[in-house]
């Protein structure tokens, strides 16, 4: 059992990120964690590994806990075993094996004679077994940094797992491992995922949504359902609103027509009867009276209706609120944008790909680049680029506008704020408030322009990149994505979904993840080997 009692946390500068949280997760339940970016999902999973305190309330574990990270650049120098923390029983059994017995020895190990063994096992299980326990995690593959991290819940065997976005770099077949433990493990489960098929394996869905939880009885496409009848239903009451404030205002309108017509009637009988100036002046002041009380009227009642309006508003998914509208690329459809012929890459005698590539990348084209972790998709598209040049064969490539996106968001300027990083993009002169309207329709409003860009989320970033294409005022004519959605929660997955799925140039895409590539309407794979 997994208990949260009336936890509050805050971050370091006093702001409150949720409040009195109340949830329980029993023994062997498998529970997917979602919520909108910021909601605070790893913050929450820390809080359940202990990394962090909260500020108010209890949070208690009646079985062990062991939890993957999503940030693998925390492993540092350390070994793989100094990371699993078995570094010290390891070396305790290696001594006790070489005969040094003695109480410091037999303590480290604490009976654990097992321990290597497990490790052994898990790396077998995870396809690791090339890995040294006493090699730097630094030297390891981001696929390879995860599936060590993974391996840790077999060697350590504990009642709880906390899982922060595992799929992430890895490639199908150690997906495919991950998802045969998630479906017949026993462990109860904890899991942050925008891994849609991983997701549906989870019969449970809570969301953390503005300091709440709400649970859901069913997998993500169950959830997804509800939240979808949920959108309709607002959708349907914006509609309502939006109708409701044009009538307001033609009532208005109206209103002040027929009160407009009945003053001028009255001032003419008033004029016809030879009325005293006096009396006169007060008949004015009355219609003028009546004239600003209805105004007042009619104003608190469109204001109030506006403001309703914009709190509607405000609750629309944010993919709802954002448009590529880029212009099509100016290239016709089907010219050879790409020719590889023969094409290869390595030192020596040792080259990349068993066979040689041989392709065509026509305009208009979605193309998924797929292959194993290290079977050079990168490397390709580093070649596409022109970054890097074959050792062997020829790669020409047709004179276009292309633009990479790679995994670290490198069209990004750290050095730079948003707005500025958004004016290196203004290649047609829009004007400052132009470019802020851009910013502020890709959710950068005005406390971001002045940010810098180093303090940005990794799905902030790609948000950021989008904005800029749109900037700009030539469409380009290629977009290659590599692994875009690794570092995204669901919400800026789907943002990119529906932003990419309006862009109609030629798409080379490196990604695992096969929801992502479907919804992006893949024609064609290159599959390297």
């Amino acid at each position: 059992m997994l208990h949260l009692q009336d936890v509050t946390y805050m971050h370091p500068n006093r702001d409150t990120l949720f409040s009195h949280l109340y949830f329980n997760i029993h023994k062997h339940r498998k529970i997917a964690l979602v919520g909108n970016n910021g909601a605070g999902k790893t913050t929450l999973l820390q809080l359940l590994a202990g990394r962090l305190q909260p500020a108010a309330g209890a949070i208690k574990a009646e079985t062990k806990l062991y939890y993957v990270p999503q940030l693998l650049q925390e492993c540092g120098d350390d070994t793989v075993a100094a990371v699993l923390q078995v570094a010290p029983r390891l070396n305790a059994l290696q001594k006790i094996l070489s005969g040094d017995v003695n109480e410091e020895t037999l303590q480290l190990l604490n009976d654990d004679w097992t321990i290597e063994e497990r490790c052994r096992e898990a790396f077998a299980y995870w396809d690791i077994v090339d890995i040294d326990l006493y090699r730097e995690m630094r030297t390891l593959s981001g696929g390879q940094k995860t599936k060590v991290l993974l391996s840790g819940i077999m060697i350590h065997r504990p009642g709880i797992v906390l899982l922060d976005e595992p799929s992430n770099h890895l490639d199908t077949a150690g997906r495919n491992v991950l998802y045969h433990y998630i479906q017949n493990t026993n462990d109860t489960l904890v899991v942050v995922s925008h891994d849609r098929v991983l997701l549906n394996l989870l019969p449970e869905v809570y969301e953390l949504n503005n300091g709440n939880i709400t649970v859901y009885g069913g997998n993500y496409d169950f959830y997804a359902s509800q939240k979808a009848i949920e959108n309709d239903a607002r959708n349907q009451e914006l509609k309502n609103k939006e109708k409701e404030l044009r009538k307001a205002k033609e009532t208005e309108r109206a209103s002040m027509e027929r009160q407009q017509k009945m003053d001028a009637r009255g001032r003419k009988k008033q004029e016809k009867a030879g009325l005293p100036t006096i009396s006169m002046k007060t008949f004015k002041n009355n219609a003028e009276k009546s004239t600003a009380r209805m105004k007042d009227i009619h104003a608190g009642k469109i204001s109030g209706i506006s403001n309703e309006l914009s709190e509607l508003r405000a609750t629309l998914p944010d993919a709802d609120k954002m448009k590529m509208e880029l212009d099509n690329s100016s290239l016709h459809s089907g010219k050879i944008l790409v020719t590889a012929q023969g094409i290869n890459f390595g030192y020596n005698q040792s080259m990349l790909w068993k066979q040689s590539l041989s392709f065509e990348v026509n305009s208009g084209e979605r193309i998924a680049i797929k292959g194993a972790n290290g079977s050079g998709k990168t490397t390709l598209i580093k070649m596409i680029t022109g970054e890097i040049q074959p050792v062997a064969g020829i790669m020409r490539t047709a004179d276009m506008k292309a633009i990479y996106i790679d995994q670290d968001y490198s069209l990004i300027n750290n050095t730079l704020t948003v707005y500025e990083q958004a004016e290196i993009f203004n290649s047609g002169a829009l004007q400052e408030h132009e470019i802020k309207i851009r910013l502020n329709r890709f959710l950068f409003s005005r406390p971001y322009w002045d940010k810098p860009c180093s303090v940005l989320s990794g799905g902030e970033k790609m948000r950021l990149i989008l904005c800029c294409i749109t900037i700009a005022t030539r469409a380009p004519d290629m977009i290659m994505l590599d692994e875009p959605t690794n570092n995204l929660d669901i919400q800026n997955t789907e943002i990119l979904t529906n932003a990419i799925n309006e862009y109609k140039g030629t798409l080379l895409v490196i990604s695992h993840d096969e929801y992502f590539l479907n919804q992006l309407r893949a024609e064609r794979e290159l599959v390297l080997q």
